[in-house]
């Protein structure tokens, strides 16, 4: 009515509302009231659902994250205890298994995250009663798109994520990834970092990577070519590698990288100038190198020690024993040296 009266008295107003009765204040506010009270039940008991998915969603998460944690850590902590034993270096390596172990468990945090949250979040979004169906159809339309449009970045990772199941390499591998080759210095879901022989470091993507060949797992094989005259007698050449590679293994620590006796398989090829042996053992992956490396070294001083000439020497004696003949590489003398021999006089100029 105060409002109404000064309204009134206000010359300047273009057009005065509607006085407001007090009955009509009163019916409003018994609708107002009345519709709370029909709702507020609905109301509390969607906020209660509300509120519980939430709790649930983050209990849930929490516990499976810790979860996951404890048994990466539990792994990490059996591969540190094994590695400090005899067979450690041989069984585990903890820099690998716990990068390995490390990708796995983001990996699972990440998904077990995803599918708690987005869960949780659909049945709030069902609670609320708004419908679902064209958010889900824009999200299938969306992550179509993305895949699309991000198909090397999502190879990538899949590619990382079964590579690391499937432990085809870890750190400390040497491994031929067809683009690049070197020691594995880093695993992870996207990419791949090597350093190769030269120190350099290569950066290669998981998804490029269409063979990989592990020279660290199992066992590897040193071989050896030995070239030596065909005149050499055969069984003496057996003996003497024989004899030189028993004593080879059993030294340390050559005794802990072969797993296998030196055995000589024989002759490999037989030419004209010389004979090929060919010696193999297994080793440890990753030593066949040095293994050859020191094999090879010991043969050559057994063979110095037994006389035994590999292709390449120096010629002292004769195929029949007897010293060389110095003048037989010497060219035959020309019958033109001499100025007086009748070869030369005919030879020479005519003069007047």
């Amino acid at each position: 009515m105060l409002w109404s009266v000064l309204s009134a008295a206000d010359p300047t107003s273009p057009t005065s509302p509607e006085p407001v009765t007090f009955d009509e204040a009163a019916q409003k506010a018994n609708n107002a009231a009345s519709w709370v009270e029909q709702n507020w039940s609905t109301w509390l008991s969607v906020g209660l659902r509300i509120l519980l998915i939430v709790v649930i969603a983050a209990v849930l998460r929490t516990v499976i994250r810790r979860s996951l944690t404890k048994l990466i850590s539990r792994m990490n902590r059996s591969a540190q205890a094994v590695e400090g034993t005899a067979l450690g270096g041989l069984l585990v390596n903890a820099e690998r298994r716990r990068q390995r172990s490390e990708a796995i468990g983001s990996v699972l945090r990440s998904v077990a995250s995803f599918l708690i949250l987005g869960t949780a979040a659909l049945m709030v979004l069902g609670a609320l009663n708004i419908n679902l169906a064209p958010l889900l159809a824009s999200a299938g339309v969306a992550g179509v798109a993305l895949g699309f449009g991000a198909r090397n970045l999502v190879t990538d990772f899949l590619s990382g994520v079964f590579m690391i199941l499937e432990d085809q390499y870890g750190v400390g591998d040497n491994i031929d990834a067809g683009v690049a080759s070197g020691e594995v210095i880093e695993v992870g879901l996207r990419v791949t970092k090597l350093r190769g022989d030269n120190g350099e470091i290569w950066y290669v993507r998981n998804g490029e990577i269409k063979r990989i060949g592990n020279l660290s797992q199992g066992w590897a094989t040193a071989g050896i070519d030995v070239q030596v005259r065909p005149s050499e007698d055969l069984d003496h050449v057996r003996q003497v590698i024989a004899d030189t590679a028993e004593e080879f293994a059993k030294e340390d620590p050559w005794s802990e990288l072969l797993w296998g006796p030196v055995e000589v398989l024989g002759l490999d090829s037989v030419l004209l100038d010389s004979m090929v042996v060919r010696v193999s053992a297994k080793t440890m992956p990753g030593k066949a190198l040095r293994v050859e490396r020191e094999l090879r070294w010991r043969i050559k001083q057994a063979f110095d020690r037994a006389g035994i000439r590999i292709v390449g020497g120096p010629v002292l004696l004769g195929e029949d024993g007897t010293p060389a003949d110095p003048t037989a590489g010497m060219s035959a003398p020309s019958a033109l040296a001499s100025p007086t021999s009748p070869q030369s006089v005919a030879a020479s100029p005519l003069t007047k």
